[in-house]
C-alpha cells in the first residue's frame, strides 16, 4: 500500500501532490507556485498577497449563503530534517513516503504533514462538490516554522471572514483554544585558537541517535539534548583526560530539539581518552535509556590532523557556558494541567575558527516568565563574555472561554463521536495568538489529525485520523450560524 492508496483519497491525493514540491522555510516559491496554479485549475479565486502568503476564495453552496465566513488557515513551509545516513537535498527532492500499518511516514526525512496535511484538508475543500459551507477563505502562510513571517506580515482587512479555523494541531479530538508565544536568543563570543600541539592525536567525537522532536510539543518528554549530551561527556572527561577542543557544532533547527552533535578533538593518550568517554557514556545512556534508547556516542581517530584549537581556558569557558545554559521545562502550569508554561530548547552550538555561538527558542504561555528566562540566559552568557541578542518575539495566544466557534466545535464533536473534544492550550507557537492582532474580531480554534515527533524524520501521520478530521470537518462547516 501507498499513499495514492489510502482514504479520504481527496485529502491524500492533495497531500501526496504537495510532499512532490520542495518547501523548506525561507523557500516558498515553488510551493507558492502550485497553490497559485492548483487553484487556477480548479477555477478558485486565488492570489498571493504583498507578502508572500496564498489566499484562496471559494463562494458558500447554495442555500449557505448567509453562513458567517471562515477562514481555513495552514503554512506552506515544512522543518526539513533528515537522518545523516540519508542523501536528500530539501531545495530540489521530493519526500519520499512509506505506509507503515496505521501511519504515513517519510523515508528517513521529516514527512512535512506538518502542516501539509492541514493545507491539504484546506485544499480538498474548496476542491470537494459534496461538502457544504459558507463563504470560505483559505489562508496559507508562509515562513511559519522559522518566524511566522507571513503571519507578522499579514495586512488587515484582506480577508472578510469572522471564525478562523487554524488546522495546524497535532492531535485528533483536541480542540486548541490558546498556545504559548516564543523568542528567538542567540549568543556569540570569540575564543583564542592556539596552534594544535604536536604528539596529539586528532579525533571525531559525536553524538547521535537521539530522539529530537518538536521543541515545543515534545520538551516535556525529557529527551536528551545532543548539545547537552556532548558537553556534559566532555566537561566530565577533560576533568582527568589531556584533551584539546578543535571545533563543535551541534543541531540544525531553532525548532527541533537536536538530535546530533560533533566535535573534532585533540587527545593526548588516545586509548586512556577513549575509554573515559565510554564510560560517562555508558552513565549517559542509561539515563536516557526510556527517551532516547538509539543514542550513541562516536569516539573515533580522525583522518587529518588539526592546525588550530581552542585555549584550554576558553575551552572549559565555552564548554561551561553551553552546559549551565538553561534548557527544556522551566515551568510546568499551575492552572493547565500537564501543560509546560515555560521552555527552552538550545537549538544549535557552533565552536569554531575562533568564534562560538549557541541559538535557543524560548517559549511560555507567560510574557513575563518568558523574558525573565531569557535575563537568566543572558546573565550565563555575559559571564561567559558573549553578547546575547533577542528577536524575533511573538506573544501566546490568550483562551477565550466564551467562543461560539468552539461552541460549535464542541458540539458537533459530541454528535459524531459520542464524547467530548478535549480543549487545551499548546506549547508551541500556532499563528492565532498573531494573526489576531492584524484581526482581533476573529473567533478562533485550533484542529488537526494526529502527528507524531514532528519537526525529526521520525514524525508520522496517523492514517484513521485524518479520515476523522475530514469527516469533522465537513460536518463543522455545515453548522457554522449565520
Amino acid at each position: 500500500m501507498t499513499i495514492k492508496d489510502l482514504t479520504p483519497s481527496i485529502v491524500w491525493n492533495n497531500f501526496y501532490q504537495i510532499t512532490r514540491i520542495p518547501r523548506p522555510s525561507k523557500h516558498e516559491e515553488k510551493i507558492r507556485a502550485f497553490l497559485l496554479k492548483w487553484a487556477e485549475e480548479h477555477k478558485i479565486e486565488a492570489f498571493a498577497d504583498e507578502t508572500g502568503n496564498v489566499i484562496m476564495r471559494v463562494p458558500a453552496t447554495p442555500g449557505y449563503e448567509k453562513r458567517k465566513g471562515v477562514i481555513l488557515q495552514g503554512h506552506m513551509d515544512m522543518v526539513p530534517q533528515k537522518n545523516s545516513d540519508v542523501k536528500h537535498d530539501f531545495l530540489t527532492d521530493p519526500i519520499e513516503t512509506k505506509v507503515e500499518g496505521e501511519w504515513l511516514k517519510a523515508c528517513g526525512t521529516t514527512l512535512g504533514a506538518d502542516n501539509g496535511l492541514g493545507v491539504a484538508l484546506a485544499m480538498s475543500v474548496a476542491e470537494s462538490k459534496d461538502v457544504k459551507h459558507g463563504p470560505i477563505e483559505i489562508l496559507v502562510t508562509y515562513d511559519e516554522e522559522t518566524g511566522m513571517t507571513g503571519a507578522q506580515a499579514l495586512k488587515p482587512g484582506v480577508l472578510k471572514g469572522d471564525i478562523l479555523i487554524n488546522l495546524d494541531s497535532e492531535t485528533e479530538g483536541e480542540l486548541y483554544v490558546g498556545c504559548a508565544g516564543g523568542v528567538d536568543a542567540s549568543a556569540e563570543g570569540t575564543y583564542a585558537a592556539v596552534n594544535a600541539p604536536a604528539g596529539y592525536t586528532a579525533v571525531q567525537f559525536a553524538v547521535k541517535g537521539c530522539q529530537g522532536g518538536h521543541s515545543g510539543m515534545d520538551i516535556i518528554l525529557y529527551r536528551a539534548n545532543a548539545n547537552k549530551v556532548a558537553t556534559r561527556i566532555l566537561l566530565e572527561a577533560m576533568k582527568s583526560e589531556d584533551i584539546k577542543l578543535v571545533s563543535l557544532e551541534g543541531g540544525t533547527l531553532r525548532n527541533a530539539i537536536p538530535r546530533e552533535c560533533f566535535a573534532t578533538l585533540l587527545v593526548k593518550d588516545f586509548a586512556a581518552a577513549k575509554a573515559t568517554v565510554e564510560k560517562i557514556a555508558a552513565v549517559l545512556k542509561g539515563e536516557y535509556a526510556e527517551t532516547d534508547p538509539d543514542m550513541t556516542v562516536v569516539f573515533e581517530k580522525a583522518a587529518s590532523p588539526a592546525a588550530k584549537c581552542a585555549s584550554d581556558a576558553d575551552a572549559k569557558r565555552i564548554i561551561d557556558a553551553i552546559l549551565v545554559c538553561p534548557d527544556g521545562v522551566e515551568r510546568m502550569s499551575a492552572s493547565v494541567p500537564g501543560l509546560c508554561e515555560t521552555s527552552t530548547n538550545m537549538a544549535m552550538i557552533k565552536v569554531a575558527d575562533g568564534k562560538w555561538f549557541v541559538k535557543s527558542l524560548l517559549r511560555s504561555s507567560v510574557d513575563t516568565a518568558k523574558m525573565a528566562l531569557a535575563d537568566k540566559m543572558k546573565s550565563v552568557f555575559d559571564l561567559a563574555g558573549a553578547q546575547m541578542t533577542l528577536d524575533g518575539a511573538y506573544s501566546g495566544w490568550k483562551p477565550n472561554p466564551n467562543s461560539a466557534i468552539l461552541k460549535v466545535m464542541k458540539e458537533v464533536y459530541q454528535k459524531m463521536f459520542g464524547k467530548e473534544a478535549l480543549v487545551m492550550a499548546i506549547h508551541a507557537g500556532l499563528e492565532c495568538g498573531i494573526l489576531s492582532g492584524a484581526y482581533p474580531h476573529w473567533d478562533m480554534v485550533s484542529c488537526g489529525p494526529t502527528l507524531l515527533s514532528p519537526h525529526s524524520p521520525d514524525e508520522r501521520a496517523h492514517i484513521p485520523s485524518v479520515a476523522k478530521v475530514w469527516d469533522y470537518l465537513q460536518e463543522v462547516l455545515a453548522n457554522i450560524p449565520e
